[in-house]
């Protein structure tokens, strides 16, 4: 069947066709670009590699990584924000975590990614 100009193509193994029905809108992208934004930065990484393991209270982030609980809460506020992590309050002390298992995924994925030669 020949199409004529103008004509939508209605086959359905045509690649453009499926990309531009598969095609992201604007703010499913612009959310997922905020995460990928969120894990741009080295110390926000590195952060996440400490809480992938465990639950973490502020100090023992900033002991872990070198730096102080300033700076620490800072990067966190930040992960919080793009809802990488979550956090609870025990006491005086707040602990923080990976929001859920995508983040964790997430992490993981680009490990094997960056480990792949």
């Amino acid at each position: 069947m020949e199409q004529h100009p103008g004509e939508v193509s209605l086959k359905t193994d045509d690649p453009i066709e499926r990309a531009r029905r598969e095609l992201l809108d604007p703010a499913t992208a612009a959310r997922v670009a905020a995460i990928f934004r969120a894990l741009s930065d080295p110390t926000r990484v590195r952060i996440v590699s400490a809480l992938s393991h465990c639950e973490l209270c502020v100090g023992d982030l900033a002991d872990i990584l070198g730096m102080t609980q300033s700076a620490v809460s800072h990067q966190l506020r930040t992960l919080r924000e793009m809802r990488v992590v979550r956090h609870k309050r025990v006491g005086k002390q707040v602990y923080y975590t990976l929001d859920d298992e995508h983040i964790h995924d997430l992490y993981h994925r680009g490990l094997e990614h960056v480990g792949h030669d």
